[in-house]
C-alpha cells in the first residue's frame, strides 16, 4: 500500500476560546438587529388610535345611538376636490332630506392620515353660502381619510369618515 500525505495548512483546532467567540457574534447580531428594528419602529409609528381603549368601549353605545340619529335625518352631505398643482379647493354641500340647504351648522373637518396622528391636517372652512362651505388648502399625496362634522351648538349632528386618494 502506499501512503499519501496532504501538504498544506494543518487543520485548525476547535478551542473553546473560538466557540465562545462564534456564540458570541451570532448573538450579538441578533441583538444589534432587534435594537436597530425596535428603534425604527418605536419612531416612526405614534402607537395608539384612543387614548383609552376602556373609555372607548364605554363610549361605543353611545356611538351607535348617534350614527342612527344621524341615520334618521337622511341628510345628504357632499364633499368636492378639486385639486391644482400643490393646493386645492374642498368644496362641501349639506342637504337635508328635501334638498334644502342645512343653516346654522358649524363644519368641523380634517385630512386624517390612516396609520399616524401626527401628520393629521386640520382644513378651516368659510360658509360661503347657506349649507356650502369652501377651503383653499395645499393637499398632500397619498390615502388619507376626510372626516366631516357638522354641529349645532357645539352637538355634533353629522359625521362622516371616507377614504380618498390625493
Amino acid at each position: 500500500m502506499s501512503s499519501t500525505t496532504i501538504t498544506g495548512r494543518p487543520p485548525r483546532v476547535l478551542t473553546g476560546r473560538m466557540v465562545l467567540y462564534c456564540i458570541l457574534a451570532f448573538f450579538g447580531s441578533i441583538i444589534a438587529m432587534n435594537v436597530a428594528m425596535i428603534r425604527v419602529a418605536v419612531s416612526s409609528f405614534s402607537g395608539v388610535e384612543t387614548e383609552s381603549s376602556y373609555k372607548a368601549g364605554l363610549a361605543f353605545k353611545n356611538d351607535v345611538a348617534a350614527a342612527h340619529a344621524q341615520d334618521v335625518l337622511h341628510w345628504w352631505v357632499e364633499a368636492n376636490l378639486q385639486r391644482k398643482a400643490d393646493a386645492a379647493r374642498v368644496l362641501i354641500s349639506a342637504r337635508d332630506a328635501d334638498a334644502r340647504a342645512l343653516s346654522g351648522l358649524a363644519l368641523e373637518a380634517q385630512l386624517a392620515h390612516p396609520t399616524d396622528k401626527r401628520h393629521d391636517i386640520v382644513l378651516e372652512f368659510v360658509e360661503t353660502t347657506s349649507g356650502q362651505f369652501m377651503s383653499l388648502t395645499p393637499m398632500p399625496h397619498g390615502h388619507w381619510d376626510l372626516v366631516i362634522t357638522l354641529k349645532r351648538a357645539d352637538a355634533p349632528v353629522f359625521r362622516s369618515k371616507n377614504r380618498i386618494s390625493l
